[in-house]
């Protein structure tokens, strides 16, 4: 994994939908420049961006992987919105959807992989989207072009989109490494032997959707002994890699509408950033924003919804979530081993759990109680419904409790 992606704290955002681009826009882009020094006082390190290349309708349907999508701006707009966030000393990822294309994605007939009936493979049932042929050489040496396209032009890294859909050992065959050695590459994938598709894929990660299940789950059904089990095999991947993680992203649920109680949000964060990996935090997420994903057509639209034209307009009711989040980003900033950091279950029962997340001599400790009860541990109480934060460097700052 490169240097820096040990450092790395993504804010994601949905272009289309967090400028209004969709349906009809035009050079949307300069509105996400608006918001970047709003992610470096978040705490966030880099700006992961979801589609911006030419498609049908919602940025998954590609028509063209060299246009930015006309209704987000043309080459200048995005040139423009890359430099900005490079001298701001945020990093900048691309979503590349390599798996299908949109039905009007111009490209020789052998491109798209066909069903025993000659008929093109669609991506999960979905008719407009229609699957490539990866087993394909030119369609390899297509994804390679476009890759080392967008980091010629600043890209730092890359989302791959539905990788799980894609052989692992395609991955390995176009990413250009030796071309851009300090480039990050994570892959989608849901469920599975993550480990084992890493090691077939040459990625650097993958998102970790079991953590991210057993987070919000087990503080609904006040059952740690979920998150006890997932966090174990999430400590057992660290010896293959990091995993990318969160609590929130453009494809489920917002995490306020996820929890059946909205207190445990500083729980559900308190976790996301004191174990391994490489977090995320969805657009409005940190403003405590609702959105409920929906199995439907325009079901994505409540979780993928318009920004305002600049921070400063948004509602004051998410601020203390967003002082929350700042807190524990700051808790991940000057404790950057966290990223590779091990972590062990010191209790852990239904509704309390103690983590303890080190590395060599540093540790942070993490009391949760989401029982209507205080919990003490080790002679710290911890009030119902709430957490405390304790690191190994016993300093004023480092040492006093976070509280939500």
């Amino acid at each position: 994994m490169s240097g820096w992606a040990d450092h790395a704290i993504w804010w994601q955002v949905y272009p289309l939908g967090f400028t209004g681009a969709e349906p009809t826009a035009a050079h949307r882009l300069p509105r996400i420049e608006n918001w970047l020094d709003y992610a470096i006082e978040l705490g966030c390190s880099g700006l992961l961006l979801g589609p911006v290349f030419a498609s049908e309708t919602h940025g998954y349907d590609t028509v063209d992987h060299f246009r930015i999508d006309p209704r987000l701006g043309d080459d200048a707009d995005f040139d423009r919105l890359v430099a900005a966030a490079h001298q701001r000393g945020l990093k900048v990822a691309l979503d590349g959807v390599f798996n299908h294309v949109a039905r009007s994605f111009d490209a020789p007939d052998d491109w798209i992989r066909r069903q025993p009936d000659g008929t093109p493979a669609t991506f999960e049932g979905h008719e407009q989207l229609v699957a490539l042929d990866h087993s394909n050489p030119a369609v390899a040496s297509y994804v390679t072009e476009v890759l080392e396209h967008w980091l010629d032009r600043g890209v730092d890294a890359w989302r791959l989109d539905a990788a799980y859909a894609v052989p692992a050992e395609f991955w390995r065959a176009v990413l250009p490494r030796e071309r851009y050695p300090e480039a990050w590459f994570f892959g989608e994938v849901i469920h599975g032997d993550y480990a084992g598709y890493v090691a077939r894929s040459g990625l650097d990660s993958v998102t970790q959707y079991e953590l991210w299940k057993a987070i919000w789950s087990s503080l609904n059904d006040g059952n740690f002994f979920e998150l006890s089990y997932a966090l174990g095999r999430h400590d057992a991947l660290l010896d293959t890699f990091v995993p990318q993680t969160f609590v929130g992203n453009h494809d489920v649920t917002r995490l306020a509408t996820r929890l059946d109680d909205e207190r445990h949000v500083g729980h559900a964060l308190a976790i996301l950033f004191t174990v391994a990996g490489v977090p995320s935090v969805y657009s409005g997420d940190e403003q405590g924003f609702q959105g409920l994903k929906e199995d439907r057509v325009g079901g994505d639209d409540a979780i993928r919804p318009e920004f305002p034209a600049s921070p400063g307009d948004l509602a004051p009711y998410g601020e203390s979530t967003y002082r929350t989040h700042q807190e524990l980003i700051g808790v991940r900033r000057r404790n950057p081993w966290l990223t590779r950091s091990r972590t062990v279950v010191e209790h852990l029962a239904n509704r309390t759990m103690a983590l303890r997340s080190g590395s060599g001599d540093d540790s942070v400790v993490l009391l949760l109680n989401i029982s209507d009860e205080e919990f003490r541990h080790s002679g710290e109480s911890v009030p119902a419904h709430s957490w405390r934060l304790l690191t190994g460097r016993v300093t004023p700052e480092a040492g006093a409790p976070l509280s939500f």
